[in-house]
């Protein structure tokens, strides 16, 4: 049952490249870029229990890696991606050096500051041979291989997904066992955590380095769907709407992380169809309603459903 079951879901994630075309599948492929750049987000705040209001830093960086390696050095698309997460998780760990010192709100505001901080720099006219400055770069999409009879949007969303489905794949594994107990442990009582014996200062490192590579690279795919990035891209906002996604969708699930995309990328277009006038209300109206409806985000919501229905099943013999 288990196989047919990801059978199943391997066909319904399949299925758009075939059944969506133009703008729509352009979303789609843009859902599993910022599914997974929530997923990175996740490991560090919803696993470990560490706010990060900066992670918009680090899929901006990853973006722009990519971008300077493919417009500058002519690197192939698909070698940029180590690059920019191997970059990134580099940045994670100096970043999460202060985690160790800083809880709460003083490490949210570390990490906001950073996000604000990002754009600026890539407009700076010291990097603008690199950067392209506030102009940013324009690149060419991913060509696709002679051998496959796919479009390049088709190409595009199959290669976005797999690298996706890899590194939520990774998550998941990596999140098996004594790790997922020693961040629960981490984010619930540190000082416990630690009289147990955990190494905090090392988990804590780890999983803003980890979670900066995950993010990082949905940034350098991010990259490749737009195939333009500007600092304008990446202004603080971007930061925030990842946390929103987060919360939406609900610490501490895969699922939740995709659920959280879909809030993030669909609903402003939503707002502005309702009110083009106020589209930011109605924005936070549904925002508010949505946290109200499930205060534990999508997954906690769905877990209920779950946990309902088998408490009925027996009732119901």
């Amino acid at each position: 049952m288990s196989r047919l079951a990801a059978v199943g879901v391997a066909v319904l994630l399949i299925a758009p490249a075939f059944v969506l075309s133009g703008y729509h599948l352009f979303q789609t492929t843009m859902l599993a870029v910022y599914a997974l750049a929530i997923l990175g987000l996740d490991l560090v705040t919803g696993t470990t229990g560490q706010v990060s209001l900066g992670h918009g830093a680090f899929y901006a960086i990853g973006a722009y890696v990519t971008a300077i390696l493919m417009a500058s050095f002519n690197w192939p698309y698909w070698a940029t991606l180590p690059v920019a997460g191997a970059v990134c998780a580099a940045l994670g760990f100096a970043i999460g050096l202060p985690a160790l010192r800083l809880r709460g709100p003083y490490l949210a505001l570390v990490t906001l500051a950073l996000a604000a901080a990002v754009p600026q720099i890539l407009r700076a006219k010291a990097l603008e041979t690199w950067t392209g400055g506030a102009q940013g770069i324009v690149l060419s999409g991913p060509e696709v291989p002679a051998l496959l009879p796919l479009s390049a949007d088709q190409f595009l969303y199959l290669f976005v997904l797999a690298i996706a489905a890899l590194l939520f794949l990774a998550a998941h594994l990596l999140l098996r066992g004594r790790i997922r107990r020693a961040m629960a442990a981490i984010r619930d009582h540190p000082l416990a955590a630690e009289a147990a014996g955990i190494d905090v200062a090392a988990i804590k490192t780890r999983a803003f380095a980890i979670s900066a590579l995950f993010t990082g690279i949905a940034g350098s795919l991010g990259a490749l769907v737009v195939q333009f990035v500007a600092p304008d891209s990446f202004e603080v906002m971007l930061s925030i709407a990842l946390f929103v996604g987060l919360v939406v969708g609900g610490t501490g699930s895969l699922p939740g992380a995709v659920a959280g995309a879909g809030f993030v990328l669909f609903v402003p277009n939503l707002s502005e169809l309702v009110s083009k006038s106020a589209p930011g209300v109605v924005y936070g109206v549904l925002l508010v309603a949505a946290l109200f409806v499930m205060p534990s985000g999508a997954a906690g919501a769905l877990r209920r459903l779950v946990a309902s229905r088998r408490r009925a099943r027996p009732d119901t013999a």
